[in-house]
């Protein structure tokens, strides 16, 4: 049967359909503060399947002090000579924390398989590992979400070519990027070993299609919220007094404003 694909949201649409569930996730915020909870979400897929966008649109609103995100650049010599997952425990979310990765531990799964740069056992050894590591996580207490964004590679070919073309996206590609496309299947194969090893009850993978990449940030964060417990937290009550006085104008002594802009 041919899979039926719905037509793309426009802006207008999506910003509409998107603010109440910012509105629940400042609510989540507010609720990892008061309870203490540690939330984890990973963000896993394809170069330009929209990873960073998803996570814009989870963290955009909230408190960066509160919700980070995690983007780690290639191991250094002596994170090389470590656990593998090492680097990625100091980032784990302390209690009111809520923590985005882009990207995460499972690299070793993806393009370093990929791309050669984990050799057989050592990515074995990760399939193996995974699991442990995460139901460790989870029974300490961790709320921990695994989300891969999906895409074509019709989809995939456009989003580079775009990148390609358009200066201020150009620092998005990589040789790593053009390379993938020749590998396209291969990442397809390895993904399907990851989620056989790693799909498990207490840690489990959900998969969000991202061609459409405002469909699937809507589906993604419906999904998240929808699996949190009941997060409702009232606000607290603030004193907002009357100022008492006209309210002063900012006033300088050492050193003056620069010009506005445009600029004579």
């Amino acid at each position: 049967m041919q899979e039926v694909r719905l037509a793309k949201i426009k802006g207008k649409e999506y910003d509409a359909l998107l603010e109440p569930m910012e509105q629940e996730l400042v609510g989540v915020a507010r609720w990892a503060r008061a309870s203490g909870a540690r939330i984890c979400v990973i963000f896993e897929g394809r170069d330009t399947a929209g990873k960073g966008g998803a996570i814009r649109a989870v963290s955009e609103r909230l408190n960066p002090r509160q919700c980070r995100v995690v983007a780690l650049s290639k191991p250094s010599e002596e994170e090389r000579t470590q656990w593998y997952f090492q680097r990625y425990v100091r980032h784990l979310p302390s209690a009111g924390e809520i923590v985005l990765f882009d990207r995460s531990w499972y690299n070793r799964a993806g393009v370093e398989k990929v791309m050669g740069y984990a050799s057989d056992e050592q990515v074995e050894r990760f399939l193996v590992d995974a699991p442990h590591f995460e139901r460790m996580l989870v029974d300490d207490g961790i709320l921990l979400f695994k989300y891969w964004l999906a895409t074509d590679q019709a989809e995939q070919e456009e989003r580079l070519a775009e990148r390609l073309e358009d200066p201020l996206k150009r620092w998005k590609l990589s040789p790593i990027d053009l390379a993938a496309r020749e590998r396209y299947q291969a990442y397809t194969d390895a993904r399907e070993a990851m989620l056989a090893a790693t799909h498990t009850d207490f840690a489990p993978w959900t998969l969000v299609d991202f061609n459409d990449q405002k469909r699937g940030r809507l589906t993604l964060i419906r999904d998240l919220l929808d699996r949190l417990p009941d997060t409702h937290v009232e606000d607290e009550p603030l004193d907002f007094p009357a100022l008492g006085h006209a309210p002063l104008h900012e006033t300088y002594g050492a050193i003056e404003p620069i010009p506005g802009y445009p600029r004579d």
